[in-house]
């Protein structure tokens, strides 16, 4: 199967429950959204493009920050994610956005079209990361910049670590190949700024963003909205045995509670962001 495919395929059955919990979501990664706004140096009355959009986010809140002078174009390859974005912007009355089915490597705008280019958690999963970021500079307007966060370790992450270490014991899986379309490809530092400096991008830079994320649910919830939207997180647990599902699920919810506070949950994390600029030249 190649590559794009199989990003296809990992996500759709993933899309519907992106959409039931997007108001969540949307709070847990505020802090990266952001960062993103802040390092691409987003503005009112810019035309931005978001990669990997999913059901609207960041998209949707940038849209704001451009303002109605601005325009904010969403992109995704999954059309149940891009179905669910268009429904978000409609029920919200946000006007100035517009979403896409459409790869990072094949993004269907002219050259020089956007103010800045972003794209929060998208990267790690682009099958040609030079291919994308050699795109992302011809869209973008000559000096313009763009952003791209991913996860740092997986170590440093225990919205991650702190439900995959219980499973890793029940369900254990082999790690994933150095370059899989995994959350933590680009987890080492400078190994995403690497395919930058490939692509031709000028003024490259990476730094570590630290910040809590919060949720104002249970730990027994937020269990449910994870498993609901990772993929492989299903695909671990569909390996634990029917009488075993009870009592794995408690320890699950066990791990996280750790993270539970009178708020909510909330996990220490960590994210890579990198940027770049397009040569004025280009």
């Amino acid at each position: 199967m190649r590559a794009d495919q199989d990003v296809v395929k990992r996500w759709t059955k993933s899309a519907p429950f992106w959409e039931k919990h997007r108001a969540i979501i949307r709070q847990m990664f505020a802090p990266v959204t952001q960062a993103l706004a802040e390092d691409a140096q987003i503005a009112g009355g810019n035309t931005i493009l978001d990669i990997a959009t999913g059901p609207g986010e960041p998209a949707l809140s940038l849209a704001g920050l451009v303002g109605n002078e601005g325009k904010v174009c969403g992109i995704d390859p999954i059309p149940g994610m891009i179905e669910a974005a268009r429904r978000a912007a409609a029920s919200l009355e946000i006007k100035n956005v517009q979403f896409d089915v459409a790869f990072a490597d094949k993004l269907p705008f002219p050259t020089g079209t956007f103010d800045g280019v972003v794209s929060r958690f998208g990267a790690m999963f682009f099958p040609a990361p030079a291919d994308a970021v050699r795109e992302i500079l011809r869209v973008l307007k000559p000096g313009r910049k763009f952003a791209l966060t991913v996860w740092h370790f997986a170590e440093k992450n225990p919205f991650h670590f702190a439900l995959s270490r219980v499973l890793d014991r029940h369900s254990p899986s082999p790690p994933p190949e150095p370059d899989a379309l995994d959350a933590f490809r680009f987890a080492a530092p400078g190994k995403l700024r690497n395919f930058l400096n490939e692509a031709g991008a000028i003024e490259v830079s990476e730094r570590l963003l630290q910040f809590n994320i919060q949720a104002p649910i249970s730990a027994e919830d937020f269990w449910v909205i994870r498993l609901e939207m990772s993929d492989s997180l299903r695909e671990k647990i569909a390996g634990v045995s029917g009488e075993q599902f009870a009592a794995v699920t408690r320890e699950l919810v066990e791990s996280l509670r750790e993270y539970s506070t009178d708020r909510g949950m909330s996990f220490p994390a960590e994210v890579l962001v990198v940027s770049g600029t397009k040569s004025r030249e280009g």
